[in-house]
């Protein structure tokens, strides 16, 4: 794997800081990363070296040079990989619930990279040393479509079209309530809580705590007693997003134990019985009900469109053919 060379061009963002707006465009990449890569003259501003403190205007054409990658020692582990597609520059795999997507501390083995390391030992370096090939991510218990990049080139290629909103990532998500529109779009930034450090929140005051521009679309799939099934678009790619913006609307995710979807009570024209045929539902479902349902994108080489699409898991749709008999609607 090779110096991989990225450009930007600036159409939005221009005032910011130049290493904050190279960090907010390529995934995979820390702030502090990319100062490192301007302090070594890596980054071009129209041909010029320039200070990360540097305010990026419109028009700006940006040129990141990426070092090849350090040899990681990251292990591969034969861990069986529910592939829906693969050719010489991609892989698209459908990850089950319960995968962690890359090693980090107290999680260094059983990762979706240890297990596409052992399929396949050429992967992209763009991403850095602990997340080989992986253009986007998914929380360890949402299960789903992912495209992992077998070349920079292709690496690249992809993440142009997530930040270009060309690429498509649609979700199905259920949730608690019933929403009172068929169609919404959540436009709210989302940062670290300022006071809980392994949570993501909406933050209204950004200039006080820092956030980064959050898009989800929503749209109404079905709806239950007390539930609703939607369908939820990306336009951006934030931590625990889609999360994040359903609980922020008074919807969260079913058995989401981290944004008040999991220690519930069904409504009241439930019996007892079935809140206990409920509660064991939730416990095998083991997480939040959001599985990543649908990928589109152009073959980062050909161009030709691709689109994927693939079933939830079995504890997914337990649930939803628990509340179509039970729901009485």
């Amino acid at each position: 794997m090779g110096e991989a060379t990225r450009e930007l061009i600036v159409e939005t963002g221009a005032g910011e800081r130049l290493d904050v707006y190279i960090a907010k465009r390529l995934n995979g990449l820390s702030r502090s990363s990319v100062q490192k890569l301007i302090a070594g003259g890596n980054v071009l501003v129209n041909g010029m070296v320039e200070r990360s403190s540097y305010k990026v205007q419109p028009g700006d054409q940006i040129q990141i040079k990426l070092p090849p990658p350090e040899s990681s020692d990251i292990e591969p582990e034969h861990i069986p990989l529910d592939i829906v597609y693969e050719d010489d520059s991609i892989l698209v795999v459908n990850k089950p619930r319960g995968m962690t997507v890359h090693p980090a501390p107290g999680s260094k083995h059983g990762t979706l990279v240890n297990a596409i390391l052992a399929h396949c030992r050429q992967l992209s370096g763009v991403g850095g040393l602990e997340r080989p090939g992986i253009v986007h991510r998914l929380d360890k218990d949402t299960s789903g479509l992912m495209v992992v990049a077998k070349t920079d080139a292709a690496h690249s290629e992809l993440q142009r079209q997530i930040q270009n909103r060309i690429a498509e990532r649609r979700y199905l998500a259920l949730v608690w309530g019933e929403t009172r529109f068929n169609k919404a779009v959540v436009d709210a930034p989302i940062g670290r809580h300022p006071t809980d450090r392994q949570r993501m929140a909406v933050i209204k005051d950004t200039t006080r705590y820092t956030a980064r521009e959050a898009v989800t679309n929503l749209l109404v799939r079905q709806r239950f007693c007390g539930f609703t099934l939607l369908e939820a678009e990306l336009d951006t790619g934030r931590t625990h997003q889609i999360r994040v913006h359903c609980s922020f609307i008074g919807h969260p995710v079913v058995g989401d134990p981290l944004y008040g979807g999991r220690n519930r009570v069904l409504p009241a024209s439930y019996s007892k019985q079935k809140q206990r045929e409920w509660d064991i539902l939730i416990e095998k479902l083991g997480g939040q009900a959001l599985h990543a349902y649908a990928l589109t994108f152009n073959h980062p080489v050909s161009g030709k469109k691709l689109s994927f699409e693939v079933q939830p898991p079995r504890e997914m749709i337990a649930l939803l053919d628990w509340l179509e008999e039970n729901s009485g609607k």
